[in-house]
């Protein structure tokens, strides 16, 4: 049984489709040549991709969390560099959902929804793991404020129409002195982006560094002054489900090509399936990913409940970005010299995977979250 309605099975097929059709075709060569996954963006736009995470009442779909899950594995499955792209958006897009007044809602999210591209700017080159350590500043100036400081590691910031970016409101306050603004690049002079960083997998799905020396209204603010951090923990409990559903996607294609490969690779009249040995491997990745799928859906049941779920999504997402890796290294082991060559997609999958375990938390930040949710 599905934890999703009959409605939204029926787009999660669209979406399965387009994946297949438009996707999957191109994810190659948008790894070769680094093609920017912007090339999908009418075409997921059309289909109201960027509108999966957020209410009809702001303009979205609505999909529950286990369905939103499911969506985001699809995608990671056929293109993780699309679903890269696709859920940095949804980090952009939460900061408004969850931080700021209808107002500014209004202005931004329906537009957001229907393919105006968000960036989330939070990380900084001295604040990677711990963002109440961040450098940059917002500074009461006229009738707004002056945002200057750097970023870096910000997904979709190239293209971005909008950019929810943390900066400090009052430096002496630690956490409690972060807000969040919204900032509109195309239209505001001060904001430099630099060229796409050189990356090892996900080559599609571009980051960049920004440094801001620019002047933002009043009401760009989202929420109160000093709110930022806590809308900025809320919105990566989210990213890191969405992070675990990324792994599992391309987890499940490997363990779909891995399985398929070793019905058809025969080795001395047998397929290499008939041996114990690989059909221990397969089993091992099977039960990860069983593993990694049950702790994130079992966080994404709880997203929009109003339930805390820091736990959940720290749990889904160290296991799940830890997993996959095992998965698809096994899955890579198994095609052998074949699984390192580019004809096949083991070795990008691999490449792809291996910033699960760095991006929204690393594996380390994941797990001290939990011990002292251990020991209180």
């Amino acid at each position: 049984m599905n934890d999703w309605t009959e409605d939204e099975a029926l787009i999660l097929d669209q979406i399965d489709r387009f994946a297949a059709e438009v996707l999957a075709p191109r994810a190659a060569e948008l790894d070769e040549t680094a093609t920017f996954a912007t090339c999908h963006l009418p075409a997921m736009a059309e289909l109201g991709l960027f509108g999966l995470n957020l209410p009809e009442a702001e303009g979205g779909v609505g999909l529950s969390g286990p369905a939103l899950y499911r969506a985001v594995e699809i995608v990671a499955a056929a293109c993780g560099s699309t679903a890269s792209m696709l859920t940095a958006h949804f980090l952009a897009t939460d900061s408004l959902h969850l931080g700021a007044n209808a107002k500014l809602k209004a202005r931004i999210l329906p537009r957001a929804a229907a393919g105006a591209l968000g960036a989330f700017a939070l990380t900084e080159p001295g604040a990677g793991s711990n963002p109440a350590d961040m450098r940059t500043t917002a500074r009461r100036e006229g009738d707004g404020y002056r945002l200057s400081g750097s970023k870096c590691f910000i997904s979709n910031a190239g293209a971005a129409e909008f950019i929810a970016v943390y900066a400090k409101t009052d430096p002496e306050a630690g956490a409690r002195g972060v807000s969040a603004f919204v900032v509109e690049p195309k239209t505001t002079a001060g904001i430099d982006i630099a060229p796409a960083e050189r990356t090892m997998g996900l080559r599609g799905g571009h980051v960049f560094g920004i440094t801001l020396d620019c002047h933002v209204p009043e009401e760009n603010r989202i929420g109160a002054e000093g709110s930022g951090f806590r809308t900025a923990m809320k919105v990566l409990d989210n990213g890191r489900i969405e992070v675990a559903a990324q792994a599992t996607g391309i987890a499940a294609a490997a363990l779909d090509l891995a399985v398929a490969y070793a019905k058809e690779r025969r080795v001395g009249g047998h397929p290499i399936a008939d041996f114990q040995g690989l059909q221990w491997m397969l089993a091992d990745s099977a039960n990860d990913l069983a593993a990694a799928r049950a702790l994130g859906y079992a966080a994404a049941r709880l997203r929009g409940t109003g339930a805390r779920y820091s736990t959940e999504s720290a749990h889904a997402k160290l296991f799940a970005s830890e997993a996959a890796c095992r998965i698809a290294d096994r899955a890579l082991q198994i095609h052998g010299g074949y699984g390192y060559c580019r004809d096949f997609p083991l070795e990008r999958y691999l490449r792809d995977l291996r910033i699960f375990r760095i991006y929204e938390g690393s594996s380390e930040i994941q797990r001290t979250i939990l011990a002292r949710g251990l020991l209180g």
